[in-house]
């Protein structure tokens, strides 16, 4: 084959706006939203949140301006409508055990029904104690109870009265305490001056009745403590006996409203059971006392026991939950507790705890991003248990403030049903598998979003659904199918190839943005292609600020570039300059040097650390090509250097393979080449020139360059002919081939290239070598004639050795 010219029609798709069939967007709002190419990811997510299966949860892999997470979060959607609404999550005080909470769930929207009964069950009790307690029934028993025991105390007071007057006292209460006095045979009190009148004997019986006499007293004010206690207890009963009915009545018909499940309704029994007995017990704080401050804080104690923390509450729900969380701290992933703004003031109660993204997502979907839970190590430890147990408990953290104390306080664990979705990027979750190869078997369905898929019509429709969609999501213009065809040509141009399109929606929506803008801004109703075209010009404009000060050095002569006429050993290469957002083409000058000698291809960048890998590989490729080509003749006796001029950021990739091998056989054969054709290309072991990336880039970078320095006609590039598909060039580089100002031309083979560029053959081999001539033939003869300079050389080296030794 020989190199072959393209036409201006090769050079870009052109997508014609009447085959898409509508005149606007606004036509096809009807549509449902696509996936559009990403037909793969999609089948593998709806399969992957379909399964109900406990861990198998599900890893999107994509690049962030494919809209992995919109694209997710929509079908996330999709799904939990399809399920049903999981249960409320309610947390109730643990009368048991202090500082853990009571965890249950009932059925969806019945939580606040519990908050609500409760708390009206709470008022109700308020008014309804005092006044059952004022009723006369209760009255009666109080009173028949009392008098049991008054009707006690005073006959153990006759009992004591009756022993002090047989030993001649008298006993009297006075105010809770007991008093006697001593009494002579005529019943008058004996005063101190008696007493002294009496003798010894007499002095010592006295002693000995009143010692007798006080534990008789001792015995009756225990008698009297232990009837009053009894009292006490035996009143409290009373009224529990006589409250219980009313309040269990209430809690009853609560319980009844609901209508629990079962188990659920167990659980509830148990804790209103408690509930009771705790508001029976302590139901003297419902009533006025003297201490009415130290009552009052103590009752909003007890009250606060009788709430409910609805911490999940489904009530208007409609489906399962779909959760994406985008700040997946500790606390707001696996819970809090909500304190006053102040920090203090208030009680740590299960009233505070609050649930987190997991709970919330329980029976549901939950999106996160690994970058994120990367960020976080206790996140991640604990993110890891929960995956291991697939139970968790309210437990937060703490704070970050150090003025608020780290509350002890935390609930039951509770079983999650949680589908996680886990949003990460290739190379995270690569360098994930490695540090932590358990993780990776929580996620069985792996969902890889494309960034380019192939053009069919399909996917056109869908491209210009998903166009439609974003303008009326957004109150946008509707775009015609004119403007539709410019962004799918620019979809082309993403990814650099006329058979596919690009499936980076985030850059699809702002180019759909800003053609938006430039349409209102003339007043028009619809954008229009030229809005598309504008827009995109302007993008570029706002980023090839670097790319002008180069072309500048270029312009200026501070870069040298020859794009006119011949020299030897001199080549035009093309590289590319890539910063993040942009991309643009450097032509660079490619020479080398050949001479006599033993040391083979030397590479210069790679001598001083410029090169990277793939380019060093690519030069070695190079010279085993050259070796195969005069093995006849080998080992060759060459030394032959090759380096890239006036580039100081390094070096990497082997698209310049080709140019490398024009300028060094150049060097070889002493002919000229073509200093307007620019070369890209890679190079095999048999010749081959391989496809290159970023082969618009390039081509529009010289076209530039040659634009500064005055297009002759005679320039253009020389590019592997299997990246014809890849071409998607500027219309200007296009209108200039089709004045024929620019070419393009395509190869196959290096020899091809080699043809063009010095305008000599290439080279055949025969049976007397190299056709007479060629390229490879001068090549050849230079090579023997370093071949004999080398023997002659070394001969002369032998000669004088054996001289030295003589």
């Amino acid at each position: 084959m020989t190199v072959a010219e393209l036409n201006p029609s090769d050079l870009r798709l052109t997508v014609d706006p009447t085959s898409l069939g509508f005149e606007d967007t606004s036509e096809l709002l009807g549509l449902p939203w696509p996936w559009f190419g990403q037909e793969r990811a999609e089948t593998a997510a709806r399969f992957g949140l379909q399964i109900r299966q406990p861990g198998y949860n599900l890893l999107v892999l994509g690049a962030v301006d494919t809209e992995r997470t919109r694209m997710l979060t929509r079908l996330m959607l999709e799904q939990a409508a399809l399920r049903p609404v999981p249960p409320d999550l309610c947390l109730l005080n643990n009368f048991e055990q202090t500082g853990q909470a009571l965890a249950i769930r009932v059925p969806a929207g019945q939580g606040r029904h519990l908050h609500q009964g409760m708390a009206a069950w709470v008022q109700a009790i308020q008014g309804e104690v005092p006044q059952r307690l004022l009723e006369a029934d209760f009255l009666a028993a109080r009173y028949e109870l009392e008098q049991t025991f008054k009707v006690k105390t005073e006959v153990a007071y006759a009992v004591l009265t009756a022993y002090a007057q047989l030993h001649h006292f008298a006993v009297v209460r006075d105010q809770g305490h007991m008093v006697f006095t001593l009494k002579d045979v005529h019943g008058e009190p004996v005063t101190a001056s008696k007493a002294l009148l009496l003798s010894a004997a007499e002095r010592t019986a006295l002693n000995a009745a009143e010692e007798a006499l006080r534990e008789k007293m001792d015995q009756y004010l225990e008698c009297a403590r232990s009837t009053e206690h009894a009292m006490a207890q035996a009143l409290a009963a009373l009224r529990q006996r006589f409250l219980r009915p009313s309040l269990a009545h209430g809690l009853a018909q609560l319980r009844q409203a609901l209508n629990f499940p079962p188990d659920t309704d167990a659980r509830l029994a148990a804790y209103m059971e408690l509930a009771l007995q705790c508001v029976l017990e302590k139901h003297s704080l419902l009533m006025h006392g003297d201490q009415e401050s130290t009552r009052r804080a103590e009752l909003a104690l007890l009250l606060s026991w009788l709430k409910v923390n609805v911490v999940v509450d489904h009530h208007a729900s409609k489906g399962a939950p779909v959760v994406v969380e985008d700040n997946p701290v500790f606390n707001n992933l696996f819970g809090s507790i909500a304190l006053a703004a102040d920090g203090g003031g208030q009680e740590i109660d299960f009233l505070n705890l609050r649930a987190g993204s997991l709970l919330r997502a329980h029976g549901g979907f939950l999106m996160l991003h690994l970058q994120d839970l990367l960020a976080d190590a206790p996140v991640w430890e604990r993110l890891r248990r929960l995956m291991r147990s697939g139970r968790l408990q309210l437990e937060p953290l703490g704070f970050s403030s150090s003025a608020a104390p780290e509350p002890h306080l935390w609930s039951e664990a509770e079983d999650v049903d949680i589908k996680l979705v886990l949003i990460a990027s290739t190379e995270a979750f690569n360098a994930l598998q490695e540090l932590d190869p358990d993780w990776a078997c929580h996620f069985a369905c792996k969902v890889e979003l494309a960034e380019s898929f192939k053009a069919t019509p399909q996917n056109a429709l869908a491209m210009a659904v998903e166009v439609a969609h974003i303008c009326q999501r957004l109150g946008w213009l509707h775009c015609t199918a004119g403007a539709v065809a410019r962004v799918m040509e620019d979809s082309h141009r993403a990814v650099g190839d006329q058979t596919r399109q690009s499936a980076r929606t985030g850059v699809l929506r702002t180019l759909v943005v800003e053609s938006h803008a430039l349409a209102q801004m003339r007043g028009a109703e619809r954008v229009e292609a030229q809005d598309v075209l504008v827009a995109s010009q302007n993008q570029r404009a706002r980023r090839d600020g670097l790319e002008a000060r180069v072309q500048d050095s270029i312009a200026s002569g501070e870069r040298l570039l020859v794009v006119s006429g011949e020299r030897v050993a001199q080549v035009n290469g093309l590289t590319v300059m890539d910063q993040g957002d942009h991309s643009f083409g450097v032509p660079v000058r490619v020479t080398a040097r050949a001479f006599a000698g033993d040391e083979g291809l030397l590479n210069i960048e790679r001598e001083v650390d410029m090169s990277g890998p793939i380019h060093d590989k690519g030069v070695l490729i190079l010279h085993s090509y050259l070796s195969g080509l005069f093995a006849h003749i080998a080992p060759l006796s060459m030394n032959a250097a090759v380096v890239f001029e006036q580039e100081y950021g390094g070096v990497e990739g082997d698209s310049a393979s080709c140019a490398e091998l024009y300028a060094l056989l150049s060097s070889l054969s002493g002919l000229p080449l073509r200093q307007g054709i620019a070369v890209t290309g890679a190079v095999n072991q048999q010749g081959d020139l391989l496809p290159v990336g970023n082969i618009n880039e390039k081509i529009e970078g010289y076209f530039r360059s040659c634009e500064l320095l005055g297009l002759d006609g005679q320039q253009g590039v020389l590019m592997p002919a299997r990246n014809r598909r890849h071409l998607m060039l500027a219309p200007q580089v296009v209108q200039a081939v089709a004045r024929g100002q620019f070419h393009i031309h395509v190869a196959d083979q290096v020899g091809e290239g080699m043809s063009l560029l010095t305008g000599v053959p290439y080279g055949l081999w025969g049976p007397g070598g190299y056709a007479v001539g060629s390229v490879l033939a001068r090549v050849q003869t230079t090579l023997q004639r370093f071949r004999h300079a080398c023997e002659l050389l070394a001969s002369h080296r032998s000669k004088r050795r054996w001289r030295e030794v003589r």
